[in-house]
């Protein structure tokens, strides 16, 4: 025994004990989420490629490798035994995202209304130019870009967005003409903004940028629109991940002063960040008050919104100067321009169930209401809602005479960055008022009280604007048609209002609007209580008529007061 201890332990050969080399597996929630978001590119890539292989065939081809990279981190993401492993899959999954919008930005880069507008705002800025308050009406002619129509019976052909985005569009005038450089400007942010969003997340959870802002053909369908939100959506990025630790132990420090920058950038590049703001402010004064107490975390608050103030005055320096009054009539034409009703929220009551509405500044009024009692609630309760301090504002825009999804679907990543980086152990000790209270039997009846009183004017608002009356009354008397185009419409109107009202006609099929028709005969307003033959032509003298079965819808909008009536058109048989 001696002997074989000592042979045992002779020199040359020490033993130690057995460590495993095994690499540490991951999660299995992390490999679905790599699965996930792997699966999501394949949503709007078949469209891509069938395009691609009819003019592209090179980026065809590239779609097909991208097939496969699809299909290889399919299985890797399944089948690796590490950790890093596995984030290597995660990294290829976001190349193949990258790769895929770029091929889709070749392909599809027509363009909006917002592309034109703001490549048209860029070239005047490189011109020398007035940017704000001149209309650009030969943009929308005969190209199929799509017009804002107004309850005034116009278009809105202005540049109505903050100077950023022309700004960071003018480099890029070289690429062509139209929307081109403007799609190009917000295509690029896009990426930019995934890979940031990808980096600054915890490993496990990158995949979720991948899967947010490139997966699903969603967001980057919105980025070849060369929407301006999109630009807001990348600089607002940095800044919500991990916001209610900015300004912890009272400093921003250079990680919270490009936070507040970005803040300020964004807000100069859209009006959606607006809207955002002052819940970050909100919850940002709560959680440092809770560890620093009022003073330090007021000063805190000002730092920060002095920050992003100062960025975002520094942006619009030259046009405040140039042209003060366009410029700021401009910035905020979105919220005053009176387009006419349009989106997925409660304004379909009055487009679609019912005849239309006498109260449609009721909905704008619940818009503004829901926004400040959400606000409200806000700090009140930010313990539990501080998580959702990245989707609160857009419960507002539901209510809002342009209620359109965009509105929701643009900023969808910032919820998925805030849920991973802020969640509600981040707000445990934040302030908020009444806490100090011990709880008792009534705390939990009061808090439901302060909800409903803070809630209800925006409740009663928009059911005013919903339960509203057409105030005119139509009667459609003749109709010059053939089988598929109609010429002439011929109405009696009656005006059973309180009020003057000057009418605007359209026919309308679907949720589209078409253009203004034209009055040939009758009044221009239409007094109180009185009754009126009008005679309409359409725009290009000549309405195409839709399949039979389709309902056609005569729509008639007033801007003062706003409002609405509607009327099915029934064609008489030819």
């Amino acid at each position: 025994m001696l002997l074989a201890d000592t042979q045992l332990s002779a020199p040359g050969r020490p033993t130690q004990p057995a460590v495993s080399t095994a690499p540490e597996p991951p999660t299995q929630w992390h490999r679905v989420l790599t699965l996930l978001a792997d699966v999501s590119l394949f949503i709007g890539t078949r469209e891509v490629w069938t395009q691609a292989a009819t003019h592209r065939p090179a980026v065809a081809a590239v779609i097909s490798v991208c097939y496969a990279s699809i299909l290889v981190c399919g299985v890797l993401a399944l089948v690796v035994r590490g950790r890093r492993a596995l984030a290597r899959v995660d990294l290829c999954v976001l190349v193949t995202g990258l790769t895929l919008a770029l091929c889709a930005f070749v392909l599809f880069h027509r363009g909006s209304d917002e592309s034109v507008l703001t490549a048209q705002a860029a070239r005047e800025l490189v011109a020398g130019h007035g940017v704000y308050g001149h209309p650009w009406p030969w943009l929308f002619g005969g190209n199929g870009i799509a017009l804002t129509p107004t309850v005034t019976g116009g278009y809105d052909y202005t540049y109505g967005y903050p100077p950023l985005a022309p700004l960071l569009t003018a480099p890029l005038l070289w690429l062509g003409h139209g929307g081109l450089p403007a799609i190009a400007m917000s295509t690029g942010a896009l990426l930019v903004g995934t890979v940031v969003l990808w980096w600054l997340l915890p490993v496990p959870w990158r995949s979720v940028a991948t899967m947010a802002c490139l997966g699903f053909s969603m967001i980057s369908m919105y980025g070849r629109l060369g929407y301006p939100a999109i630009l807001a959506l990348a600089l607002l990025v940095p800044v919500v991940v991990r916001w209610p630790r900015i300004g912890r132990g009272g400093r921003l420090g250079p990680a919270g002063m490009a936070q507040a920058a970005c803040l300020g950038a964004a807000c100069a590049a859209q009006q959606l960040p607006w809207f955002l703001a002052p819940f970050l402010l909100a919850g940002v004064y709560a959680v440092r008050r809770g560890e620093l107490g009022a003073r330090a975390a007021g000063l805190v608050v000002l730092r920060l919104a002095g920050v992003a103030a100062t960025a975002w005055l520094l942006i619009n320096t030259y046009f405040i100067v140039s042209q003060p009054v366009a410029w700021l009539k401009g910035i905020a034409l979105p919220l005053l321009q009176g387009a006419v009703l349009h989106g997925q929220g409660l304004v379909g009551v009055s487009l679609y169930l019912t005849n239309g509405s006498d109260r449609l500044d009721w909905y704008g009024y619940a818009s503004l209401l829901l926004l400040a009692g959400l606000l409200a609630l806000f700090v009140l309760f930010v313990r539990r809602l501080g998580p959702a301090a990245t989707v609160l504002p857009w419960l507002a825009f539901w209510l809002a005479t342009r209620s359109q999804d965009g509105y929701y679907l643009m900023m969808t990543p910032l919820w998925l960055a805030a849920a991973v980086t802020a969640p509600a152990a981040e707000f445990a000790g934040a302030w908020q008022p009444f806490t100090c209270r011990p709880a008792g039997p009534y705390r939990r009846p009061a808090r439901i009280a302060a909800a409903v009183l803070l809630l209800s004017p925006a409740v009663a608002s928009a059911a005013l604007a919903a339960t509203g009356s057409p105030p005119l009354r139509m009667e459609v008397t003749s109709v010059r048609h053939d089988v598929r185009t109609l010429s002439r419409l011929t109405l009696r109107v009656t005006n059973t209002d309180d009020d003057s009202l000057t009418p605007h006609f359209t026919l309308t099929r679907g949720q589209g609007m078409y253009p203004y028709f034209s009055v040939l005969r009758g009044p221009a307003t239409l007094p109180a209580h009185a009754t009126a033959t009008y005679e309409l032509r359409p725009p290009e003298g000549t309405y195409a008529l839709p399949t039979p079965g389709q309902r056609i819808r005569l729509r008639v909008f007033t801007s003062s007061p706003q409002t609405l009536s509607s009327a099915d058109v029934t064609l008489p048989t030819v």
